[in-house]
């Protein structure tokens, strides 16, 4: 299948306090992509909104019933829980996923899906010249990129964009982890090496301001480090070898100054203190690090155990036929 007049298409959104964007959003992918592609369909998860966009998305799911998928979840999951949650609800032959920001223009879901079917891969991330983002934005992408690469394996040059195109069957893929702490890219990355880049523009964010703040990039950092590698275990074997060698040291050189001291340095310091309190604060402080480091692996393992729900449905409303749209009573 190579044209996209033959594709069914699901647009994926997931929704946090978006009710002044999504439904101009929700329209303008419709008016950009019902005459390029066979089929559009909508996907949007209200991830525990706190603003009023269940109401507007019930009115758009009265305006778009035949094509709109509405996943209302009980509490705020996060958005890589949320993009879970839809797909597992989609349909389409291929799925965009799409803040609900306008920060991507909707004109640019045709580049995404274009490149996935010309480059026959299996998913398209999109990258830009400028990102209209904050610089803690920013940084806190960068650091994502550079740990991805080291421990996920992640191509040099690749964006991890939220704003990608990933065909049906990686979907599939990808929804068989039913853990509670997902994270996309990293189950992307280690299910497929066919990976695209498409141009994309980026636009400022026109209302609100991002929901990421340091509390929730932490969160996601820490889905990164402990969900998906080993890596951070790995660090502290090699950082219990670099302090053990450093310790050597150090015993060498006080060894050396007690021995020198009189006739050229430490004359005021007494014997044995700065060894022991370099040593007690080297020590503990990898101590605590390798108890906080198993504590969060430990956790998160007992809470996977016990069987943390990954996403809860409060309520789905589910496309309907010509013959069933709802209208305000019956929803």
């Amino acid at each position: 299948m190579s044209k996209l007049d033959q594709i069914k298409l699901s647009v994926i959104i997931p929704i946090f306090n978006s009710e002044r964007t999504i439904g101009a959003l929700v329209d303008s992918v419709q008016s950009e992509l019902s005459s390029v592609v066979k089929e559009v369909e909508f996907v949007l998860v209200n991830d525990g909104s706190r603003d009023d966009s269940h109401s507007v998305i019930l009115g758009l799911y009265r305006k778009y019933s035949t094509s709109l998928c509405y996943v209302q979840l009980f509490r705020n999951f996060g958005e890589h829980n949320a993009v879970m949650c839809a797909l597992n609800n989609m349909s389409g032959d291929c799925a965009v996923i799409i803040d609900d920001d306008f920060q991507n223009p909707p004109s640019e879901i045709i580049k995404l899906v274009s490149k996935l079917y010309e480059d026959q891969v299996d998913v398209v991330y999109s990258y830009y010249e400028q990102k209209q983002h904050s610089l803690f934005r920013n940084l806190g992408s960068w650091f994502t990129g550079l740990i991805a690469q080291l421990i996920l394996k992640k191509p040099k040059g690749l964006y991890l964009s939220s704003f990608k195109a990933l065909r049906k069957e990686l979907a599939d893929i990808i929804v068989q982890y039913r853990g509670p702490y997902p994270y996309i890219d990293a189950l992307i990355l280690r299910s497929t090496h066919s990976i695209g880049r498409s141009l994309c523009q980026h636009n400022e964010r026109e209302v609100g301001r991002s929901n990421y703040n340091l509390r929730r990039l932490v969160r996601l950092w820490l889905n990164m480090f402990i969900g998906f590698s080993v890596w951070p275990l790995r660090l502290m074997a090699i950082a219990g070898v670099a302090l053990s060698f450093l310790a050597f040291l150090m015993i060498i050189f006080f060894v050396a100054a007690r021995i020198a001291g009189p006739f050229i340095f430490m004359q005021d310091i007494p014997p044995g203190w700065a060894s022991t309190i370099s040593l007690l604060a080297l020590f503990f402080g990898l101590h605590f690090l390798g108890m906080a480091i198993l504590g969060e692996y430990l956790g998160r393992l007992v809470l996977t155990i016990n069987k943390e729900p990954q996403y809860l449905v409060r309520e789905i409303y589910r496309p309907t036929t010509q013959e069933e749209i709802p209208t305000e009573d019956n929803i």
